[in-house]
């Protein structure tokens, strides 16, 4: 039989150990596949525009991209997302048809693979769900 003075520090350690992986895994967590965002509203990929669509393909296959800023990091100034570390979320332009230049439409993709849209240029976003 096993002395209770040897279980009880094994055990401590093993549980210490458990908590230690859920701390460091508690970022990724907040996958906005199954956790809401408090504060933003939802949208369905199904409800994005066509480019926007398009963006999530090329974020997900890793590019190419048509915009040379595209992958940058986003500093989430405006304090409209989460916050989490630097370095966590990266912009990516959507095409809008007819203008020139980048446009206001991005997609702002979070490192537990969680994307979020703003049709005005970081003014408000939506978290896209499957």
């Amino acid at each position: 039989m096993i002395h209770p003075t040897k279980v009880f520090p094994l055990l401590a350690r093993i549980l210490g150990g458990l908590l230690a992986i859920w701390v460091l895994a508690a970022p990724g967590l907040a996958n906005a596949r199954t956790f809401p965002t408090p504060g933003i509203a939802a949208m369905a990929v199904a409800e994005l525009p066509p480019e926007a669509r398009t963006t999530i393909s090329l974020i997900r296959k890793g590019g190419p991209f048509p915009y040379r800023r595209d992958g940058i990091e986003f500093q989430n100034r405006e304090n409209r997302l989460p916050p989490r570390a630097r370095g966590y979320y990266h912009e990516y332009t959507v095409r809008t048809p007819g203008e020139s230049d980048r446009g206001a439409r991005r997609i702002i993709a979070g490192s537990a693979e969680e994307f979020y849209f703003t049709s005005d240029h970081y003014r408000s976003f939506r978290r896209i769900t499957p």
